[in-house]
């Protein structure tokens, strides 16, 4: 999951998409279902390397591609997912930040926690988020600005591409911070793809090339239409933390 700069009411059926780039970034695509009373940031960690430029991340509107993930999940067989206590464990500064335009969004790049103080503070996270996640304390941070929707809405994909500091290993933003803090476990909606990672047998191979499935030009090239993917399904109780892939 991501993190929320204020309460929302509800987050289910979250969709990330991961994949590794010959020129040392990451893709990342992330979407969901939410429900918030009032307009909020998402946030997403992202583990560039420290203390990069304000265009480190490259943003891209996936506004016309809202069924990706929908495409993505026709490319495997039916998926069991994994449930309760298996896979995870197992796995203020003078210039104001520059705001993107993307798709329904409206997007920053945060290059460091302490440039949160550069954001509208409606979209800020309050210093005890942070301080439950101190392995952020160097990171980067995606933010998305939502609009309210009491009664629950489907987030069109999301998606980026950053630099990362480590080119073996690819992320998915999948730790939870509840009201400031980080429980040991969490409740999980997730399902995972990537591609050009490696795998145990718990992820569940495509079958065939993601072009059979995918319309690459509507994603932007973001996934690779002549490679397979792998996915895998985490509902219910996990331990609450990020999903590490090495690259191939």
């Amino acid at each position: 999951m991501c993190i929320f700069s204020r309460n929302v009411e509800h987050v289910s059926a979250t969709k990330i998409f991961a994949r590794g780039l010959p020129d040392g970034r990451q893709v990342l695509i992330y979407a969901m279902d939410v429900a918030m009373a009032e307009d909020l940031a998402m946030v997403l960690p992202l583990p560039v390397p420290a203390n990069g430029p304000d265009d480190a991340v490259e943003f891209v509107s996936l506004e016309a591609y809202p069924t990706l993930f929908d495409d993505l999940k026709r490319a495997f067989p039916r998926i069991v997912a994994l449930g309760r206590s298996k896979g995870i464990e197992d796995l203020e500064q003078s210039l104001s930040l520059v705001v993107h335009t993307v798709g329904a969004f409206e997007a920053s790049f945060v290059p460091h926690p302490r440039d949160f103080a550069r954001l509208d503070a409606r979209f800020r996270l309050p210093g005890r988020v942070l301080d439950a996640v101190p392995a952020y304390a160097d990171w980067g941070f995606a933010v998305f600005q939502l609009r309210a929707a009491r009664d629950g809405t489907s987030i069109h994909p999301m998606a980026l591409r950053f630099p990362r500091r480590d080119r073996r290993a690819v992320f998915f933003p999948t730790v939870h911070v509840h009201d400031g803090s980080v429980p040991a476990a969490a409740a999980f909606d997730h399902a995972l793809y990537a591609q050009h990672v490696d795998t145990d047998r718990r992820w569940t191979e495509s079958m065939g090339p993601l072009a059979t499935a995918v319309d690459a030009n509507r994603a932007h090239d973001l996934v690779d239409p002549d490679a397979p993917g792998v996915m895998l399904e985490l509902h219910g109780q996990h331990p609450n933390r990020d999903v590490w892939l090495r690259a191939q």
